[in-house]
């Protein structure tokens, strides 16, 4: 056998043991700490019971936005292939519609405001490279739907109870640094009648997220 072809299967046999050794390694922990920043599209829908909370013709309210969500979590037990979770999300969505006047119609513009925060639970599956998880909350938030001049309405200003829930990922290509993707349902539940209109109705808003996180 040729030097040149000894070279190279030592060579070769270095490097499979380094990777046999590599292996071998575990993989680290989740946690246990990461951060979340993340920009979503909140789905506002087209709901004519919240068009009436409002006094609004259901063509001005505005339909889906664009967003922020900041969240921190910390990881303290392991059972089995999970691992616990808690920390807490807040969230901001905003969506407007442009007014039109028309022959037929004329429509005023509106800004609509959606704003959440909440403590969590999560159940998280992985390891440190990268997890998924499912987690849950109950928080607070505020929904307004103001159209342009107009005085906001009591119902802008309530205080609604709202559940949040739902799953994503996290894909640490960096030690410390991981692209990740997050996706929740805000169970917002009835507001009060005010006067002569109705309560904000009870909704479901899918809110899409996608992002960093850092640990």
């Amino acid at each position: 056998m040729r030097r040149s072809e000894i070279g190279v299967l030592a060579l070769t046999s270095v490097l499979a043991g380094c990777g046999v050794a590599s292996a071998q390694e575990p993989p680290p922990k989740i946690g246990p700490f990461v951060a979340d920043l993340h920009l979503t599209v909140p789905k506002f829908g087209q709901d004519p019971n919240l068009a009436r909370s409002r006094s609004l013709v259901l063509a001005e309210l505005p339909g889906s936005g664009i967003g922020g969500t900041v969240g921190a979590h910390i990881y303290f037990a392991r059972l089995g292939p999970l691992t616990l979770g808690i920390g807490g999300q807040a969230t901001v969505g905003r969506s407007r519609s442009t007014g039109v006047s028309s022959g037929d119609q004329t429509t005023r513009a509106v800004t609509e405001v959606f704003k959440s925060a909440s403590p969590q639970v999560s159940l998280n599956f992985g390891n440190g490279n990268g997890w998924s998880y499912l987690s849950v909350g109950v928080g607070r938030s505020h929904w307004s739907v103001v159209p342009d001049g107009a005085d906001r309405l009591p119902a802008d200003d309530e205080i609604l109870s709202t559940i949040d829930y739902g799953g994503g990922a996290r894909w640490f290509a960096k030690k410390h640094l991981a692209f990740s993707l997050d996706v929740r349902l805000h169970e917002i539940k009835n507001g009060a009648p005010q006067g002569n209109l109705p309560g904000s109705p009870h909704t479901l808003l899918l809110i899409i997220g996608a992002g960093i996180s850092v640990k």
